[in-house]
């Protein structure tokens, strides 16, 4: 339960890191909300999955999930640059982050 939960509360960072990026210095009250709401549950999930999972391994794969997605929605909506390189790095982020799952 808890792997499932961590892996919500990173799609979660995800959410929240992209909705900061629109709020225009808490400006605008849609992405503010958002913005607040997911953090607060995206945090929540990931104290709850740090109760039975190593701080490190959970930490480790809450960034990276939040990362790749982040990247990944940043470049599928062009507002990056997508690139083969840049595409085989994030791939390797989410491959670090299923081998942090295997070896736990």
């Amino acid at each position: 339960m808890s792997w499932l939960v961590l892996l919500l509360s990173g799609v979660l960072e995800a959410v929240w890191a992209t909705a900061l990026g629109r709020t225009q210095g808490f400006t605008r009250l849609a992405p503010t909300v958002v913005f607040v709401v997911a953090l607060a549950a995206s945090m929540a999930g990931l104290a709850y999955a740090m109760r039975s999972l190593p701080l490190g391994t959970a930490y480790a794969v809450w960034v990276g999930i939040g990362a790749a997605l982040t990247a990944g929605y940043a470049m599928a909506t062009g507002q990056e640059p997508t690139s083969a390189i840049r595409l085989l790095l994030l791939a390797g982020i989410v491959g670090c982050v299923v081998g942090l799952k295997l070896t736990h």
